[in-house]
């Protein structure tokens, strides 16, 4: 590792509507760049997005905890996206100068530091411990023991703490309120249900909208492309006599992945150059150029 190590870090908070909320948790934040914010109301959902230098993250994942575990009662919490703590997730991303294996030493750090300081247990996922990420939510779900601490705190629950290398989060969204038909496509594209390499997906309700979407996980975008996902979903969708309306990005999307997607329509609804990772930070205060 190296003494200039960058890492990304990618929060998932357990509050996708209070907008005043955000702001705060985004104002928590100092030393790095904030480079994304997305929220969603059905899934009560936000997910940050900021990177800099390795300590710089570490504080900056700290500052975020705190005032997450001060705002947000996981027992008041509902929405259609899964979840076991306010502070749901909170991987550790390799950019530059720096191994997997560094990004896992520092989820282990980040984990010790919000036990011992603000007494809320974690779980390690994927590069950080031995379960990918669903998998530590079924254990967790199940009353199985943290890594980190122990028990559930009272009002922040749990979090999953991890590193791994960039994926896409990405929705694709169907038109129709057919919730059976979201879970059958998530299902027939989803790697551990014998779908595609490299895919995670859940069929989830957009209540508000009447429609349903496959909510997805690229995890490994050489493996699988995000063109042939949408196709696949396309094909699958158009066999029950339902049409794709679009796909929407979740955060900040990996220069590679729009390369190797390049020329084909997947028919983003919010796309910007400015999601693509390498583009929005090289542009930021933090002064390091990775495009």
């Amino acid at each position: 590792m190296s003494a200039d190590a960058i890492v990304e870090c990618v929060p998932n908070i357990s509050e996708g509507r209070d907008a005043g909320v955000l702001d705060l948790l985004a104002r928590s934040i100092h030393g790095v760049e904030l480079l994304n914010r997305s929220s969603d109301a059905d899934h009560n959902r936000s997910v940050f997005s900021f990177a800099g230098p390795l300590e710089a993250v570490f504080e900056a994942s700290l500052q975020l905890a705190e005032k997450s575990f001060e705002l947000l009662s996981i027992c008041q919490h509902e929405g259609v996206h899964p979840r076991m703590g306010v502070l749901d997730v909170l991987p550790f991303v390799p950019v530059s100068g720096i191994s997997l294996e560094g990004c896992a030493a520092l989820a282990h750090r980040v984990a010790t530091e919000i036990w011992q300081r603000f007494g809320v247990p974690s779980f390690f996922y994927e590069a950080a411990g031995t379960l990918p990420l669903e998998a530590v939510r079924r254990f967790a779900k199940q009353g199985g023991k943290p890594d980190t601490g122990t028990g559930r705190h009272p009002t922040a629950g749990a979090i999953a703490i991890g590193a791994r290398p960039f994926l896409v989060a990405w929705n694709v969204w169907l038109q129709s309120s057919d919730l059976a038909l979201a879970k059958a496509i998530a299902r027939d594209i989803r790697f551990s249900s014998g779908g595609l390499p490299g895919v995670k997906a859940l069929g989830l309700p957009l209540a508000s909208r009447y429609l349903v979407q496959v909510s997805i996980n690229s995890v490994d975008f050489e493996a699988t492309p995000l063109h042939r996902v949408f196709e696949r979903i396309e094909t699958v969708a158009g066999l029950a006599g339902v049409k794709v309306i679009g796909s929407e990005l979740i955060g900040l999307i990996p220069q590679r992945a729009v390369h190797l997607s390049s020329g084909r329509d997947l028919r983003w609804m919010n796309w910007h150059p400015e999601l693509i990772f390498e583009r929005r930070y090289s542009k930021s205060s933090v002064g390091y150029s990775y495009v």
